[in-house]
């Protein structure tokens, strides 16, 4: 049984290594992303309060978030193990999710982060834009804008689990078969 985290910088192959290492380990990968788009299209109340800040173009705030992660974390399939992206972001949504784990019992193994140079995320991304058509990928200055964002309100919080001892820090870059033999090694360790 493991609960962990995955983190790292846009890029770095979080989404990709997050369902290989679910699959690897049987135990569910849970998106921030997929969790909004779910309340939101089953219309939930937690998915109508979200769609109301998304619809005037504002972020989702935390406590919103909270309340999905923490909802979400109670689902059967969660029991075993889990495997959070995306969650948490910032130093605040540390201590909600320090305090939704302690009401259900269970602690954190493991903190992974995918780690990577900055000008290959960059290139990275911007061959994702024209692969996927994604357009938040498209523009490098939005591309470092995110990354700074990322090194301002994420590494704090990854500071945070490594004091704890939590953090496992891998390289993202290269084959995926190959940084996911280096996830596996470091999650033994």
């Amino acid at each position: 049984m493991t609960r962990m985290l995955i983190v790292g910088p846009a890029g770095s192959g979080k989404g990709t290594q997050s369902k290989r290492i679910s699959e690897d380990l049987g135990i569910v990968a849970i998106s921030t992303g997929d969790i909004f788009r779910v309340n939101i299209k089953e219309q939930t109340e937690l998915g109508r309060e979200a769609q109301g800040y998304v619809d005037a173009g504002d972020l989702v705030p935390d406590s919103v978030t909270n309340r999905m992660v923490e909802d979400r974390l109670t689902w059967e399939d969660a029991k075993n193990g889990f495997l959070l992206d995306g969650y948490p972001r910032n130093r605040t949504q540390v201590a909600a999710l320090d305090e939704m784990l302690s009401r259900l019992d269970v602690s954190l193994d493991v903190v992974l982060e995918l780690t990577a140079d900055r000008e290959e995320l960059i290139m990275r991304l911007k061959k994702r834009a024209e692969i996927e058509g994604r357009e938040d990928d498209a523009d490098e200055g939005a591309i470092r804008r995110r990354l700074e964002i990322f090194d301002s309100e994420t590494a704090p919080m990854i500071a945070e689990y490594d004091a704890r001892g939590l953090v496992r820090r891998v390289d993202g870059l290269g084959p995926m078969d190959e940084v996911n033999a280096r996830i596996m090694e470091a999650l033994k360790s």
